[in-house]
């Protein structure tokens, strides 16, 4: 003869299927919590790794983003045309391409005006110069003189360097040392008393 249990014992130790729910509410039958745990987990982790190479590339691009910004900002209006004209100071015809109207003396105006300069012109057949806008004090000039001669050295790079023995406290010489090209910056006062910044690209002879 069988044993019978009570309706009530049977039905509480029946096997059935384990029910659980999820956030989101929908049956999971039968799946244990450590299983859950572990999925879950690795969900996290996952998110957690990918966050993490967002981040480390959007730090990797500031460096070279920030590099580019200050190259920008450093480099002078007059850059351009300032390389230009010290590669014509080479050529064969060196400034007569951008030679204009006659002036007093061997001078003739400069079809080529730097950006944020004045009074371009051309001395000869060798020599470009330029003056600065006019500023008040022989101090005022001097800062200038050395603000622009860094601007100058950013601008043109590799291959140009202070010719000490040809410099001066009034002036200073740049020597490029693969071409016969130099460019001199001094102070100089104008005729009604106030101070500029000249610029010539020269020709050098030796």
């Amino acid at each position: 003869m069988h044993e019978i249990l009570p309706k009530k014992i049977a039905t509480s130790t029946s096997l059935r299927p384990r029910k659980d729910w999820h956030d989101g509410g929908e049956e999971r039958r039968g799946l244990p919590a450590f299983a859950r745990g572990s999925r879950t987990c690795e969900r996290q982790g996952k998110a957690m790794m990918q966050k993490r190479a967002i981040m480390a590339v959007a730090l990797a691009s500031l460096p070279a983003t920030s590099l580019a910004q200050n190259a920008r900002a450093q480099a002078p209006a007059y850059c351009f045309d300032l390389s230009r004209v010290t590669d014509l100071a080479v050529t064969k015809e060196r400034f007569a391409s951008i030679a204009g109207r006659p002036r007093q003396g061997d001078f003739r105006d400069a079809r080529v005006v730097l950006a944020d300069w004045k009074d371009c012109s051309l001395y000869g057949a060798a020599t470009y110069t330029c003056d600065s806008a006019e500023m008040e004090t022989a101090e005022e000039a001097e800062r200038a003189r050395a603000a622009i001669l860094d601007q100058v050295k950013s601008c043109l790079g590799a291959g140009w360097a202070e010719a000490a023995e040809r410099s001066s406290p009034s002036h200073v010489v740049l020597h490029n040392a693969a071409r016969p090209v130099s460019i001199t910056l001094s102070t100089d006062q104008t005729d009604n008393k106030r101070h500029v910044v000249r610029l010539t690209v020269f020709v050098r002879r030796n």
